[in-house]
């Protein structure tokens, strides 16, 4: 009696696990039923995600152009400053004597000149008096001429020698915000010095960078006539920020890339999102989210299908009520509850929902509704829970 109820519990047992609704799993009711659905077309909203690089609609890079000791740090790491904003000092004296020796060139130059105009002008008169003749006139003349070239040219590294000493003032380029600052007072740094002095980076508006397969990209600009026009039919994007949160407001893909990574085969495109709260930071990361919408997709449950090598199969029925192994292509998004089919399968075709583990290629089947088949199910699991052998008994024999 003892070893008749163990048996009784390990079947009620396996009755309930087979039960349980699973792809894989079915009650055995011992008349070769299986649940079969017609495939029908319904509307679907989906969306595509691809890794992105946040980065600021104008990053530059500030580097000086001339060689020197940093004496001055006027910002700080995330301050605001606007365009013309004096950033660093560099150690100017060399370059304040520069200016010193070239205005002493410019005042050397103006008076040789003046002293140059006055015998001209002298020698003029004494020509229209007959004094002397046109030599000297021509020579004093040349002469003039001479030391205005002089001053010019002394004016000339006057300016220069003040622009190389304004170069000693780092200032900002346009408006945005400081990044890192890796230099402090006293190092010594030049044009050619890695990193940059800093990074200004203007983000009242964000690009965000992400990449499309080169077939994707291709479908858009077949479908649209050209990349021009596919850019504008984009759909509005969406951002999803590094802590999962989605960004407040929509962007729009604005440029693309005129050249395809042959590494990866993707082509780089670019949206605009505007950033007024000022989130978004330059070098940060997330994912663009793009929507997408089908009005006659066909959605199976994950729980008919198979999967052998990253292949996916399902069982169609045949008219013959014998079923097909066949493979389907699904989309590669999806919600971990449904596939959206891309082939495969058409539109009036029925297929096994359930059970399909006992199936095998070329196998008839009795074809039962989706809804007769969780029936029998419920009436299993009832037998189960009355808890009778007889019962029990019956229904593992297949009585009614």
């Amino acid at each position: 009696m003892k070893n008749y109820k163990i048996l009784l519990i390990a079947g009620l047992s396996a009755v309930l696990v087979s039960c349980g609704g699973g792809g894989g799993g079915m009650p055995n009711f011992g008349d070769n039923e299986f649940p079969v659905q017609a495939i029908s077309s319904q509307s679907t909203s989906m969306q595509t995600t691809y890794p992105a690089t946040i980065k600021g609609v104008q990053d530059v890079e500030i580097r000086p152009k001339v060689a020197g000791f940093i004496t001055r740090v006027c910002v700080k790491e995330g301050q605001s400053v606007g365009a013309g904003q004096l950033l660093f000092v560099i150690d100017n004296e060399t370059y304040q004597a520069a200016v010193r020796q070239s205005q002493a060139a410019v005042n050397t130059a103006t008076a040789q000149m003046n002293t140059a105009k006055l015998t001209y002008e002298n020698n003029k008169k004494l020509f229209e008096q007959n004094v002397i003749g046109q030599y000297e006139l021509e020579s004093a003349k040349n002469t003039y001429e001479s030391a205005q070239a002089q001053l010019s040219q002394a004016r000339a590294a006057l300016a220069s020698a003040k622009e190389t000493l304004s170069f000693c003032y780092v200032k900002s380029p346009s408006a945005g915000v400081i990044g890192n600052l890796p230099y402090k007072v006293g190092a010594m740094v030049s044009a050619s010095s890695m990193p940059a002095l800093t990074t200004v980076s203007n983000n009242s508006a964000m690009e965000v960078y992400f990449s499309v397969s080169e077939k994707d990209m291709l479908d858009l600009t077949k479908t649209a006539g050209s990349s021009q026009a596919a850019i504008n039919n984009y759909p509005p994007v969406k951002l999803m920020l590094a802590d999962g949160t989605m960004y407040g407001h929509e962007g729009k893909v604005v440029k693309a890339s005129g050249l395809i990574d042959a590494a990866t085969g993707s082509v780089q495109l670019i949206a605009h999102f505007s950033n007024p709260e000022r989130l978004l930071k330059s070098g940060g990361s997330g994912s663009i989210v793009v929507p997408r919408s089908n009005s006659s997709a066909i959605i199976i449950s994950q729980n008919c299908v198979s999967e052998v090598q990253d292949k996916k199969f399902v069982y169609v029925v045949g008219k013959d009520n014998k079923v097909k192994y066949t493979e389907i292509t699904v989309d590669p998004q999806n919600d971990g509850k449904n596939y959206v089919v891309r082939s495969g399968l058409n539109v009036g075709d029925k297929y096994v929902t359930n059970g399909i583990t006992k199936l095998t290629d070329g196998m008839e089947i009795v074809p039962i509704t989706p809804e007769r088949y969780q029936q029998k199910i419920n009436e299993a699991a009832q037998i189960g829970a009355d808890g009778s052998a007889k019962g029990f008994v019956d229904a593992m024999q297949g009585k009614k």
